[in-house]
């Protein structure tokens, strides 16, 4: 059931309508009722009323029209030909004068605060003055200030309703606004973890691929296991980025848990499978992680891995988890000496450490990388924050 009321859905259809429609309707209406006295002739004489009055009801009608537009300008208008109406002897009685009380509705509900208040003050010492009787003058005072009283309330309602419908916008506007950053921070953390899938996978490809024919004649087996190997990352990089993608369909896709901390120990032996040994070792008491900060874990190591398989020409890697009281540091250590060295144990212009950095910020973590100071080799640490009890 609507909430709104049948009086909110007529005000809203009458809203909608254009102004020159409903103020010409009410000019129309107040027409009428104002000919209404001069529409049958005089009781006791049976002559019909003088021409007079029905020019000057006509007159003081017809520029309600144009209320909106100058509001000023109809008031003057209405009331001062109004004022001619008892000019003529032989004229029906017209106990109130509607369309002046329409005109100064229409002065306190569209016209500016000084114009208004002076122009009000106006019209109620001239009809003080002009009046024959005290309880005319009483009468007249108080229906103008009723109506001005009821065209500032509407004025101010209609503020208020614009105040709100300006606010609901901008609400509109910023939850658009965050919808769209979010959108881009999830376009760029889809984006990172495809990078880190496809250069991880492509890395131990390339590497078995270049071993295999070497070894393909001295060692039948090794060749087979390199080409096992690559068969293998294929797999699990098509895995990830089907269970990936399928988020973006519109249709439902199969889903999957996206690899966490738990995932390490396989994730080292699938890049000890490409030749690079891979140690694994965790130290004090595992504590919950939040997710995010689990899954980034993971993302970490697997660049760390990538990076060193690709560029440091190592034998040997570490990945060591050490849980402190609130804090888990992981450690990604190699032996190498680097290929294509800038002096850090990385090709110049890479990315991975960008990404690295990037992945422990968003969860609160921080991340450094730098040459081992106990031997050769690179070492990257990453602190993440732990869960809250």
């Amino acid at each position: 059931m609507s909430d709104l009321s049948l009086i909110d859905i007529v005000r809203r259809r009458i809203g909608a309508l254009p102004h020159l429609w409903v103020d010409g309707a009410l000019t129309a209406a107040i027409l009428i009722a104002q000919l209404w006295p001069l529409l049958s002739s005089d009781e006791r004489t049976g002559v019909p009323w003088d021409w007079w009055g029905y020019a000057v009801v006509i007159a003081a009608s017809l520029p309600l029209i144009w209320r909106r537009r100058a509001p000023i300008p109809v008031l003057i208008i209405c009331l001062c030909t109004g004022a001619l109406y008892d000019l003529a002897d032989h004229v029906a009685r017209q106990p109130i004068w509607y369309g002046g009380l329409v005109a100064v509705y229409t002065l306190a509900a569209y016209s500016g605060t000084w114009q208004r208040i002076v122009v009000f003050a106006f019209t109620i010492a001239g009809g003080l003055l002009l009046v024959g009787s005290s309880e005319t003058a009483l009468r007249g005072t108080v229906l103008f200030v009723a109506a001005y009283a009821i065209g500032r309330a509407t004025a101010t309602s209609r503020a208020h309703a614009a105040a709100l419908e300006e606010r609901a916008e901008r609400l509109e506007r910023e939850r658009q606004v965050e919808a769209e950053r979010a959108a881009e921070q999830e376009r760029a953390r889809i984006a990172r973890d495809m990078h880190d899938i496809l250069a991880h996978a492509v890395s131990l490809m390339v590497v078995q691929a270049e071993a295999g024919p070497v070894v393909v004649r001295s060692d039948p087996a090794r060749a087979e296991a390199a080409f096992d190997a690559i068969a293998a990352a294929g797999r699990d990089a098509m895995m990830q980025l089907r269970r990936m993608l399928g988020v973006l369909k519109d249709e439902e896709a199969p889903r999957a848990p996206q690899p966490t901390i738990d995932d390490l120990p396989a994730l080292a032996d699938q890049v000890s499978h490409a030749g690079l040994r891979v140690g694994f070792a965790s130290t004090g008491r595992p504590r919950p992680v939040s997710p995010d900060c689990a899954v980034a874990a993971y993302r970490v190591t697997q660049e760390a891995l990538t990076n060193i398989v690709k560029h440091a020409g190592a034998n040997h890697a570490d990945i060591r988890l050490t849980w402190e009281d609130d804090t888990l540091l992981l450690d990604i250590t190699d032996d190498g000496r680097g290929r294509a060295i800038n002096g850090h144990g990385l090709p110049s212009g890479g990315h991975g450490l960008i990404g690295i950095r990037e992945r422990a910020t968003a969860c609160g973590g921080t991340a450094v990388a730098g040459r081992r100071t106990d031997g050769p080799g690179f070492q990257v640490s990453v602190r993440l924050p732990l869960a809250q009890a």
